[in-house]
């Protein structure tokens, strides 16, 4: 294992402090397993930051590298400023989540919260007042004396975020934490995260594979793949200019055009993206009409309808169209109906350059 020592490093070039997490090539091998293949981050004071990938992509493993829960294989992991890479996990300022939560079952709420500042011998009345005020923070305030199998699975979350918060950390770490909450409880939780975040002010660092998720919370997102990070952006730009096929394909629904199919419809080889919502089903609109196929089936999806449209070129695109109207028999109707698509150019990217390609402002734009 390479690691260095506690030191103190220099702010971000162009910044006025240093990063709340800074990695430098950071590495964690299992013995043939590349987990963590050179990874370079910094994470901002004040974030709320997701590291996003599917399972095994490397995420998880640097969350662990930057609790201390793991030993990195090479590189460093720098909080504020100091170099934490040698250090043990009670010897950093960072709290974690957990999905499971890990709640104690024969103490009541405000003892689970309290607990850490115990441990920290932290006198009787502080830890009470400051856990209750954690309590408060999460909406908690009322349930002190309940066991968690009293509380619903939201409830029991904010518990752990509350545990989490008491100690004041310069940095959370949270892990999956919504993954065992139904759908509607899951949404719920996502606002209310990311409203905690900004009122506590603490930087968060949120490891997810639901890209909707990222999407929803995130100042900014890394995206993992193999043990590397493949884009680090805003959600807006992630989606709108993503910067290879996988991000395009993992961040939401994208339709790829290449080779031959790529040559007839953009005019030139590569690599492009079309996202659903930007393609019209149909000739009505100002955009050029790119290609024509045949539509092979439509899925209902409440307030979309995605239609899965073969082209005469062999490739299926999918075309997302809101349903407006509600006349979901005229939708399912459409199948076998032969069609034209369009798209404005300022909406197909480029994946070779990463980038939208250029138009002129205003032209090809849809009405």
């Amino acid at each position: 294992m390479t690691v260095s020592t506690s030191a103190t490093v220099g702010p971000a070039a162009g910044t006025g402090a240093a990063p709340a997490i800074s990695l430098r090539e950071l590495a964690k091998h299992y013995g043939d397993v590349r987990a963590v293949a050179g990874v370079d981050l910094d994470v901002e004071d004040g974030e709320f930051f997701s590291m996003l990938g599917p399972s095994g992509s490397g995420k998880t493993t640097v969350l662990r590298l930057i609790a201390g829960f793991e030993e990195p294989t090479a590189g460093r992991v720098v909080l504020g400023g100091t170099d934490v890479t040698a250090r043990p996990p009670f010897a950093r300022d960072v709290n974690t989540v957990f999905q499971d939560y890990a709640l104690f079952p024969h103490l009541d709420v405000l003892r689970n919260v309290e607990y850490g500042l115990r441990v920290k011998k932290v006198p009787r009345a502080e830890r009470r007042e400051r856990a209750l005020e954690a309590l408060e923070t999460v909406r908690l305030e009322g349930y002190a004396d309940r066991r968690p199998a009293q509380l619903s699975g939201g409830q029991r979350q904010r518990v752990a975020l509350a545990r989490a918060l008491v100690n004041r950390p310069r940095v959370l770490l949270l892990d999956e934490p919504l993954g065992a909450l139904d759908l509607k409880l899951r949404r719920e939780m996502q606002i209310e995260l990311k409203h905690i975040q900004r009122e506590v002010g603490i930087t968060f660092v949120f490891v997810t594979h639901d890209q909707e998720e990222a999407l929803t919370m995130s100042d900014r997102i890394a995206v993992f793949n193999n043990g590397r990070i493949e884009q680090v952006a805003t959600p807006a730009e992630l989606y709108e200019s993503p910067a290879s096929s996988f991000v395009a394909g993992f961040v939401g629904t994208s339709n790829l055009l290449t080779g031959d199919l790529a040559k007839a419809v953009v005019g030139r080889e590569g690599t492009f993206c079309i996202r659903p919502e930007k393609i019209h089903l149909g000739a009505d609109t100002d955009a050029p009409v790119r290609a024509t196929g045949v539509v092979r089936d439509v899925v209902y999806l409440g307030s979309v309808n995605h239609y899965l449209v073969e082209l005469d070129g062999g490739t299926t695109l999918t075309v997302l169209s809101q349903n407006l109207r509600g006349d979901t028999a005229q939708a399912m109707g459409r199948r076998g109906e032969r069609v034209e698509l369009a798209w404005a150019d300022a909406h197909l990217i480029d994946l070779s350059r990463g980038e939208p390609l250029t138009a002129t402002p205003g032209e090809g734009e849809p009405t």
